[in-house]
């Protein structure tokens, strides 16, 4: 889970910074000092036990201020902060070297608006794509798109993780596309385990290709 959650802050970090937005990271805790794009928190707990007030101290915390609470241990309701949604960080080995059966590229700066448009959010900016350790990634064919995911290095040596998030799957089958992560990331990023986190009804495609749950997180909002 530490690893796994330190993944996430360093996804945010990089979305944040690209955005212009300054970041601080320390050994609890993550955040922005001003209001994260949308759908991305404005602070991420990187160890169990970190107080309220710690967190909630150097964020903007007007209405739709989120933080993402990695060990599901906070309790921001005395704070006017109420729970957006639970969830589970998702773990899994790398992936052996196969091939991918769906047509998946990297993405660069003349693809990101078809990626964004699939993906259906704004929140990423064309700076994203010049960090070395990120892939965003598209599956198309003559039909447009089938899929898009994102993948995140962070870490060294045998701590190094590969975290996978903003999978969505517009067309066919999402075992099909979550089964190939793996298989992606080892070709992109190297072999290395793969880290990342679902909620609700998109646990299901995981969790039936290899993934394992590793533990709750939970996110508050103003």
């Amino acid at each position: 889970m530490h690893d796994a959650a330190a993944n996430n802050a360093a996804w945010c970090d990089l979305v944040c910074r690209a955005a212009g937005l300054p970041t601080t990271a320390g050994a609890d805790l993550w955040w922005t000092s001003r209001r994260s794009p949308d759908g991305y928190p404005d602070a991420v707990t990187l160890r169990p036990g970190v107080r309220a007030d710690e967190v909630l101290a150097g964020i903007d915390d007007s209405p739709g201020a989120s933080v993402k609470d990695s060990f599901a241990d906070l309790d921001l309701a005395p704070h006017g902060w109420s729970v957006l949604f639970e969830a589970q960080w998702l773990v899994r080995p790398a992936a052996p070297p196969t091939a991918a059966d769906l047509p998946w590229r990297a993405v660069d700066r003349g693809t990101l608006p078809l990626w964004l448009e699939a993906h259906g959010s704004a929140a990423l900016t064309p700076g994203v794509l010049d960090d070395p350790a990120v892939r965003l990634l598209l599956a198309a064919d003559d039909g447009g798109p089938i899929a898009v995911a994102a993948l995140n290095r962070s870490g060294a040596g045998a701590g190094t993780v590969v975290g996978v998030s903003n999978v969505r799957v517009l067309r066919g089958e999402p075992e099909r596309v979550w089964s190939e992560m793996g298989l992606i990331a080892r070709r992109e990023l190297r072999a290395h385990p793969l880290v990342g986190y679902e909620a609700g009804a998109d646990l299901v495609a995981p969790l039936a290709v290899g993934f394992e749950p590793a533990g709750p997180l939970r996110v508050w909002i103003r």
